[in-house]
């Protein structure tokens, strides 16, 4: 049996009264029990001895999981792996510290202090926390906003001379980066002890994708200055991108060429070592540490050529050992409340989304509450050692996947080798080049630009995605990551709203020999039922979109009752046409039986019709009364009977379905009313 006689359209009958909503509720005799609300917020604050244990439990992962830890299944590779991210976290640190504008060395902190945060508090497994390009850069648009280069000039010894207080610079950007990311801490602590964590949902994935790559761009363009040896003048606010890419354009003429080789040696040899690495990828258990090679290799040069001389921009002091907590400037709190509230979002949409993509391919759950609050730990912890806002990255979480890495263990090795180079071998990295940093930063953001194919999936499978992958890219880079998120999550809303105020109105009608209702416009075998019009709107039904429902409505009638009344013209003609033939058969037949006795002969005629039965003869026929003969019509003759419909061209009844209405407001429900009551003296049910 094949599944077309499956779905068969099976007769049957409904032998009951017609209930409405209040009749169901009698005879299913609804419960009327309601838990209040002071009940409620008494079992809330119930505090139980296993229920405390619970609760304690779930604030710290940590001591579920790490008592259970199979240490000779995983130590193994979770060693190799913490070893390999935290090669990965050296390079990576130093370079995103220079998209937050802050010193190279507190991207360093950055990569240990947090990271041992989410190992405690952290739910996901597999994800690698850390440094992270479009956060650094969101960062950085913060820091150079309140402490631009202009307000650290200090007169020099000639009348028009200025020097620029990199010092002091420096250390008033670290308080900026260092506070914002103590507040978005807070704001993602909060957030997660409300139980908040869905808010994530509202950043679609076309959303997140788009914004990452336009930050992408951002970083970028960032990072020419130390590429070209340039100094562009610091824009903010909108169409900064714009500004800086003429004012580098500008400055192309003074180009330090050293500075220049560096960099385009340094992509080359990057993107040639990252593809020999991924063809060895198969044959070599443990990833090549390629950026680690490239600095160590630059370090080397410097030592025994000094490119330093030709290349103005290094690293500068990484000082030894860590740096005691220091409590957030609060008077800047203030001025930084929106972007701090962005890197909170941001931060947390891209690690719930990365963590629950390993979570579903390794079958574990990943608490999106929870997540937020080590984060939020982690942030704001992070803020009061000097560290700017983490979340986690992809590379380095492939990474931690692809060597062995099994649970967080491996992120707490990585911090332990943060910690060794801060301790004893920092100072090494103190004359490499910042344009070798800048390299690495573009050669890592390979996978973000390469997220421009969405543009082409989108366009085949959702347009309305499509949409907004492109205006979230349009709107993040003209008016920067902070403005640009609240704007693309603004516009993301509005095709909701959109596409529930322009739904699809159709009419269903029956797939013949099923119980399948499709749109008649959109099939060619599609028939409506006699009698019955079946109206349906794509979209819930509620104040936004009322009144277009009714004008679809009504106007689908009229469609309707022009059709019926072109279809019963045709049958008119068509009735008409039958009679006429059926006429001039019989005139024919007088014509032949007058001649024929006329002439003295006795008309022939078949004794048999068609079907082998005898003709019956009337009364006047069987007693030769020519005058009184009648000829029965033809059986294929059909009579059609229209019954006493005062308007046969309106349906006899409208349904509408309402299978896409998830809920009803009481502008819905009038809606339904007026329907009713402006079709029922149509005799219209």
């Amino acid at each position: 049996m094949n599944v077309r006689d499956l779905r068969k359209r099976v007769p049957y009958q409904i032998q009951r009264d017609v209930l409405d909503e209040l009749s169901v509720d009698q005879v299913a005799e609804k419960s009327d029990f309601k838990i209040s609300t002071k009940e409620k917020l008494r079992d809330a604050v119930r505090c139980t001895g296993p229920r405390f244990k619970s609760c304690f439990l779930s604030f710290v992962p940590l001591l579920t999981w790490l008592p259970r830890y199979p240490f000779r299944d995983n130590a193994i590779g979770d060693l190799i792996s913490g070893i390999s991210v935290g090669i990965m976290h050296l390079p990576q640190g130093m370079a995103y510290a220079l998209l937050a504008a802050v010193p190279p060395v507190f991207g360093l902190y950055s990569s240990f202090y947090p990271i041992l945060i989410y190992f405690i508090f952290g739910t996901s497994k597999h994800i690698s926390v850390g440094t992270y390009a479009v956060m650094s850069v969101m960062i950085g648009s913060v820091t150079e906003r309140l402490a631009p280069d202009s307000d650290f000039m200090i007169p020099g010894n000639d009348t028009n001379s200025t020097t620029l207080d990199i010092i002091g610079r420096d250390a008033e950007r670290v308080k900026i980066a260092a506070t914002v990311t103590f507040l978005s801490g807070i704001f993602q602590l909060l957030l997660g002890l409300v139980r908040f964590g869905f808010v994530v949902t509202y950043l679609s994935e076309p959303l997140v994708r788009a914004y990452t790559t336009a930050a992408a761009i951002h970083v970028i363009v960032s990072q020419l200055k130390y590429s070209f040896g340039i100094s562009p003048q610091r824009y903010s606010g909108p169409l900064s991108l714009i500004y800086t890419v003429i004012e580098i354009c500008a400055l192309l003429g003074k180009t330090n060429i050293g500075t220049l080789v560096v960099s385009i040696v340094t992509i080359l040899g990057l993107v040639a070592a990252k593809e020999l690495s991924a063809l060895a990828a198969r044959k070599i258990p443990v990833p090549i540490p390629v950026e680690l090679i490239t600095v160590s290799y630059f370090i080397q040069l410097n030592t025994y050529m000094h490119i330093h001389i030709y290349s103005t921009n290094l690293v500068g002091q990484i000082p030894s050992g860590l740096q005691a907590p220091v409590a957030p400037a609060v008077s800047l709190l203030g001025s930084m409340v929106g972007d701090a509230f962005a890197l909170a979002v941001v931060g947390y949409g891209i690690a719930i989304s990365l963590g629950r993509i390993f979570a579903l391919k390794y079958a574990y759950k990943v608490d999106s509450n929870q997540e937020l609050i080590a984060l939020g730990l982690s942030n704001a912890i992070g803020g009061l050692f000097n560290c700017f806002a983490i979340s986690c990255s992809m590379s380095r979480s492939m990474v931690q996947v692809s060597t062995g890495g099994k649970s967080q263990v491996a992120g707490a090795i990585s911090a332990v080798v943060i910690l060794v180079i801060l301790l004893k071998i920092g100072e090494l990295f103190e004359e490499l080049p910042k344009a070798v940093l800048a390299a690495i930063i573009y050669v890592n953001l390979h996978g973000m630009m390469k997220q421009f194919g969405d543009i082409c999936s989108l366009w085949r499978t959702n347009k309305v995605d499509m949409v907004v992958w492109v205006m979230t890219m349009i709107l993040t880079v003209l008016l920067n990551p902070d403005l640009g998120l609240a704007a693309s999550i603004a516009f993301s809303i509005l095709t909701v709203v959109f596409r529930t105020q322009l739904p699809k109105y159709s009419i269903l009608g029956q797939v013949p020999g099923t119980d399948i209702y499709r749109p008649v416009e959109d099939y060619h075998q599609v028939k409506e039922i006699p009698g019955i019009m079946i109206f349906r709107s794509s979209a819930t039904l509620y104040f936004a979109n009322a009144e277009m429902y009714i004008d679809a409505l009504y106007e689908k009638v009229d469609t309707h009752k022009h059709h019926q009344r072109d279809s019963e013209k045709k049958r008119k003609l068509q009735r008409k046409q039958i009679k006429r033939s059926a006429f001039e058969e019989t005139v024919c037949v007088w014509k032949y039986m007058v001649s024929a006795f006329n002439q003295g002969e006795e008309p022939q005629f078949s004794e048999t019709d068609d079907s082998g039965e005898e003709p019956e003869l009337s009364h006047a026929e069987a007693n030769g009364d020519v005058n009184k003969l009648s000829v029965k019509e033809s059986k294929d003759v059909a009579t059609v009977e229209v019954g006493p419909d005062p308007d046969s061209t309106l349906p006899q009844a409208i349904i509408l379905d309402l299978s896409p209405v998830n809920f009803l407001d009481t502008v819905g429900v009038k809606t339904l009313r007026n329907v009713r009551h402006n079709l029922y003296p149509l005799a219209i049910y």
